[in-house]
C-alpha cells in the first residue's frame, strides 16, 4: 500500500528566492572546489606550510592554504546558516506571513550573507566590513523571523 503527502500550503516568496540562494550555494561550492585542487587537498583544511627564516615562529599557511581555508568557511558559513534561515521563512509564510515583509527579509538575508564572503571573508586579512554586517544582520534575521513566526501562530496557543 502506498499513500502520498500533499500540501496546499503555497510558499511563493520562499519559492522565488530559492534561486538566487541556490545559485549563490553553488558558486561558494565550485570556489571551494577550485582551491581543493589548487592545493592537493581534497579533505579537510590542513595545507603544507613554510617556515619563516629558521626561527622558532609557527608555519605560515601558504597562499592555497589561505585561499583552501577563506573558501571553505565561506562555504560553511553559508551551509550553517542558510538552510535554518530559509526554513524559518517558510513557516513564517506557511502561518500567513506578509509577503512584502518576507521578500525585504529574504532580501536582506542574501544581502548580508553575500556581503559576509565578498566583503568580510575575501577582504584583505579575511577581516573585511562585510564579517560583522553579515554575521550580526543573519543573527537579526533569524531572531526576527522566529519571533514573527511565534507571534503569527499564537493564537493556537491562547485558545
Amino acid at each position: 500500500m502506498t499513500s502520498s503527502f500533499q500540501t496546499s500550503i503555497p510558499l511563493p516568496v520562499t519559492a522565488t528566492f530559492a534561486p538566487a540562494f541556490a545559485a549563490y550555494f553553488i558558486l561558494l561550492n565550485l570556489r571551494t572546489s577550485k582551491a581543493r585542487v589548487a592545493s592537493n587537498t581534497y579533505i579537510g583544511n590542513d595545507v603544507a606550510g613554510t617556515k619563516p627564516d629558521n626561527t622558532k615562529q609557527p608555519l605560515l599557511p601558504s597562499p592555497a592554504g589561505h585561499s583552501l581555508q577563506i573558501e571553505s568557511r565561506s562555504h560553511g558559513n553559508y551551509v550553517e546558516n542558510v538552510p535554518f534561515a530559509l526554513l524559518l521563512t517558510a513557516f513564517v509564510e506557511a502561518n500567513g506571513g506578509n509577503p512584502k515583509v518576507l521578500t525585504v527579509s529574504l532580501l536582506g538575508l542574501l544581502f548580508f550573507r553575500v556581503v559576509n564572503v565578498e566583503f568580510g571573508l575575501r577582504a584583505k586579512n579575511a577581516l573585511g566590513w562585510g564579517r560583522p554586517v553579515g554575521y550580526f544582520g543573519t543573527l537579526t534575521y533569524v531572531a526576527a523571523l522566529s519571533g514573527y513566526g511565534a507571534w503569527l501562530a499564537r493564537s493556537f496557543w491562547i485558545n
